[in-house]
């Protein structure tokens, strides 16, 4: 069977999309070659069924895959790529899922005619409840995103913008999204502990009423912003919580200006 995807990288995020696409059937494990040179992380993924190498030296000259995936950290990028330009010629197309890095610098390293595509994935892509969003430059045939799109989307949701810039939005709304919820997490346990509750109780009473309530948007039609009317008794005890979140618009406010101190660093780790 012939290797359709060069995984350049297998950590935490690489492995749980790997596992995520086998699981999901979206690949074969044969059909898969990771580059990985730390031996525990090589040896994790060959137990997935997958051919594994510890360098892009050690891949035969007549490989020709269809996508080439870089989930390295963003800051070994410039190294890691150059090693795989050969794959340019083949037809192969590029994905990034490295926080910041522009599409701008894979075209410098692979060539002006490489096909590559950018994206943002979050760390609930282990467990298939991701956001993935990509952006792709015009060398990008419609074949190659939706493949790519067919097996992000086993991580998940997949979404894409045409503008790359927004990418950097999207790194502070969903890229960097999950840790604001998990802050949720521990500062609503915080509270329960502090209005009496033990702290274990109050930790699953915080951790399932975000889950549910996540849940419960994801799956109604109505708008998150009905739903909170809904559960909203005049005078009753949550009307009596949200006087204190939304007057002056304090959690609006406050998110947004979190959001954006995400974005401008997004912005900064991109130059």
């Amino acid at each position: 069977m012939a290797t359709m995807i060069l995984l350049a990288g297998c950590g935490n995020m690489g492995f749980a999309m790997l596992e995520g696409w086998i699981q999901a059937g979206r690949i074969e494990p044969p059909e898969v070659t990771v580059i990985e040179p730390n031996d525990p992380l090589r040896e994790r993924a060959q137990k997935l069924g997958v051919d594994a190498v510890a360098s892009p030296d050690q891949i035969a000259e007549d490989v020709a895959p269809r996508l080439v995936i870089f989930a390295v950290k963003p800051q070994v990028m410039r190294d890691v790529v150059p090693a795989y330009r050969r794959f340019a010629a083949s037809g192969a197309t590029f994905l990034s899922i490295a926080a910041g890095i522009p599409i701008a610098m894979f075209e410098e390293l692979l060539g002006g005619e490489a096909s590559v595509i950018r994206c943002m994935p979050n760390t609930p892509a282990a467990i298939g409840k991701g956001m993935m969003v990509t952006a792709t430059n015009a060398n990008v045939t419609r074949d190659a995103e939706e493949f790519a799109s067919e097996l992000l989307a086993a991580n998940g949701r997949v979404a894409s913008v045409a503008d790359e810039s927004l990418m950097d939005a999207v790194t502070a709304v969903s890229g960097s999204g999950p840790a604001y919820v998990f802050h949720m997490i521990e500062c609503l346990t915080a509270a329960g502990e502090r209005a009496g509750l033990p702290r274990d109780t109050a930790g699953l009473l915080a951790m399932q009423t975000v889950y549910g309530a996540a849940s419960l948007a994801a799956e109604s039609a109505e708008e998150p912003g009905r739903l909170r009317e809904q559960v909203t008794s005049p005078n009753g005890t949550t009307a009596a919580a949200l006087a204190v979140l939304m007057g002056d618009d304090r959690l609006k406010n406050l998110m947004a200006d979190a959001v954006e101190a995400a974005r401008q660093r997004s912005v900064e780790l991109g130059k």
